[in-house]
């Protein structure tokens, strides 16, 4: 039977020589397993076994499932997390190709997704859709529409990464045109990093607007400010302004995103590191939703002299865009 000969054909990968027998009892193996992250787990059982990444892959083709060699690197990098369903399969091949107990490398990513051990590369979803609902009812505390009634013609980011490689803070630069009579204000949402403190942290409005009220949900860290101008807007009209959010009250942070409800305008995000902590490779990500899975991967090259990165949307879309970046181990 096919199912059969199939089971033959694993039997003998996993008896192939290029498989090194390594004893049980593999320390530096066993503490990744039990501890994780995932990533680290999975680049000391690749180490252990003794396979270079090609090897990995042509095992992984024999159970029917399709890596590329880059993807695998970036999962060991922790620069990417196997998320979609042939993803989850191989995962689940290569416990046996590495010959770790079953559900070891599975039970990582669970506890990556929903823990945030050391903080994953990726926000899990249920976080997303949590702090979604968080917003709907900050919003309605302050009386703020999701629309606003303003249309971003564009969006100028500057992210500011510490010395502790925290999320220091954000500063935003809008151009707007309203869309209706009477605006007046606009609801500033900052989504902080897992672990970090909102009440802790200091809105700041630097140029054409001042701080109204703020509210904010401690377990999400999820915060809004209330912006106010000094003119009531009427349809047509644009206006500038910005402001600035200072945070640092979280652990390590290894991406930024943003996310859109309308098609707008130009955005463009830079983040800058600190002179003496850079990270070691940055990249560009997007997602159509918080449910969707990542797409538009891009290496972005970090400038050496201001220690920063950037992207530029010259049309906005909906959906999430950001950049995230790698630290060195």
């Amino acid at each position: 039977m096919p199912h059969a000969t199939q089971q033959a054909d694993v039997a003998a990968v996993i008896a192939v020589p290029d498989v090194a027998g390594v004893t049980p009892a593999d320390p530096a193996l066993d503490a990744a397993l039990s501890g994780g992250p995932f990533h680290v787990a999975l680049r000391a059982a690749i180490a252990a076994r003794g396979l270079p990444l090609q090897r990995v892959q042509h095992h992984l083709s024999r159970y029917g499932v399709k890596v590329g060699v880059t993807s695998l690197s970036y999962w060991q990098q922790g620069a990417r997390r196997p998320q979609r369903p042939e993803s989850l399969r191989a995962v689940r091949a290569l416990e046996e190709i590495l010959q770790l107990p079953e559900e070891s490398l599975i039970r990582l990513l669970a506890e990556g997704d929903e823990q945030g051990a050391g903080r994953p590369a990726v926000r899990s979803y249920r976080s997303l859709v949590e702090a979604d609902g968080v917003l709907a009812g900050l919003l309605a505390e302050l009386d703020a529409p999701v629309d606003g009634g303003l249309h971003t013609l564009g969006l100028h980011e500057r992210v500011r990464i510490g010395a502790r490689r925290e999320l220091a803070g954000r500063e935003a630069h809008h151009i707007v045109r309203a869309h209706r009579d009477g605006v007046d204000r606009f609801a500033a949402v900052y989504h902080g990093d897992p672990g970090c403190t909102p009440d802790l942290m200091r809105v700041q409005a630097l140029e054409n607007c001042r701080t109204g009220r703020i509210r904010y949900h401690h377990d999400t860290g999820v915060l809004v400010a209330e912006l106010l101008f000094d003119t009531r807007l009427r349809s047509g009209d644009t206006f500038l302004f910005r402001y600035g959010i200072e945070d640092g009250t979280a652990g390590v942070s290894r991406e930024y995103a943003r996310g859109f409800g309308a098609a707008g305008g130009q955005y463009a995000l830079q983040i800058r590191f600190d002179e003496h902590r850079p990270p070691v490779r940055c990249h560009r990500f997007a997602q159509h939703s918080a449910a969707a899975p990542r797409s538009g991967r891009q290496e972005l090259p970090l400038s050496p002299r201001h220690h920063s990165v950037h992207l530029v949307e010259p049309r906005l879309r909906t959906g999430i865009v950001g950049i995230g970046w790698d630290w060195e181990e």
